[in-house]
């Protein structure tokens, strides 16, 4: 997984079925060969922890974490970037920022109903490209495009 935000961060995760852990999130290139011998002790302790059944985990929510106009902008580009295109991860992205920023509000901006909005911005969801446009607009968010090659 890959960030672009300034030096350019990078983020270690391991994942083991439905469970994704992110390890250690760093920045500077010259710690680079410290992070990864970090990040795979980390992983070990990890691995133990789960074989002798001391961890407990709860579902992860992005909804709660963003917090500002930068982190919910940062985290759509970083979904678009990673989906491959498939617009479900899209989506379901622009439906944690929806989720964060209020649903009721959103849908009186949007004109749509905040049922219609939990629908259409779930994973499952299959929004229009219009609603998609209505939504972004409201959240204070625009789609750019670049050449695929860049």
């Amino acid at each position: 997984m890959r960030i672009d935000h300034d030096p350019g961060y990078r983020v270690y995760y391991v994942k083991r079925g439905a469970l994704l852990v992110i390890l250690l999130v760093v920045g500077a290139k010259p710690t680079q060969d410290k992070d990864i011998k970090t990040a795979l002790k980390l992983a070990g302790m990890l691995q133990e922890t789960i074989m002798a059944k001391r961890l407990s985990t709860r579902p992860y929510d992005a909804a709660t974490y963003l917090k500002t106009e930068q982190e919910c902008a940062l985290y759509l580009q970083a979904a678009i970037d990673e989906s491959d295109g498939d617009p479900a991860l899209v989506i379901a992205a622009l439906g944690d920022i929806a989720r964060a920023r209020g649903m009721m509000q959103l849908a009186r901006e949007t004109g749509l109903t905040r049922e219609g909005l939990y629908k259409a911005l779930s994973p499952e969801g299959n929004p229009s490209f219009a609603t998609v446009m209505k939504v972004c607009k409201a959240l204070g968010l625009k789609l750019h495009t670049e050449p695929a090659d860049a």
